[in-house]
């Protein structure tokens, strides 16, 4: 029968492999420091327990009692207190529960945020008060 002169050696070369996830790697730290989360400044007050549940929607009150809402990933846009409930009932699905966290900074007088958790009562929307972490030197 015919036999083969060169041998086949079935080894596989990762260099090329290693050199598609260091450019993936790259392309990601980069975007990644693009993405702004939070573009409404908000010194949120301290708290010692952060909690792990993935809000479906977020209020934002800044220290001048200005109003934002969103949901998802999508930017804050200004609301006021009267359409508040639509445009977090707009975000409720059949099947899930509507989760709200509520950014208030640490100025903002307590009445106002009763006033946007008495809303999310009346609408029956799960909410979470925002915190940040304690700090290092404390």
């Amino acid at each position: 029968m015919f036999k083969r002169r060169t041998k086949v050696t079935p080894t596989f070369n990762m260099a090329s492999m290693t050199d598609i996830i260091f450019l993936l790697l790259i392309f990601f730290m980069i975007t990644s420091t693009m993405v702004s989360p939070n573009a409404i400044k908000v010194l949120l007050p301290q708290g010692k327990k952060q909690t792990t549940v993935k809000a479906t929607a977020r209020v934002v009150i800044d220290k001048d009692l200005n109003l934002y809402a969103a949901a998802g990933n999508e930017k804050e846009e200004p609301v006021t207190l009267e359409q508040l409930p639509s445009v977090l009932n707009a975000q409720v699905n059949d099947s899930t529960e509507l989760f709200v966290s509520l950014y208030a900074d640490e100025a903002v007088p307590y009445k106002n945020i009763v006033e946007i958790l008495s809303i999310a009562n009346e609408n029956h929307f799960k909410m979470v008060l925002a915190t940040r972490p304690p700090s290092a030197r404390e």
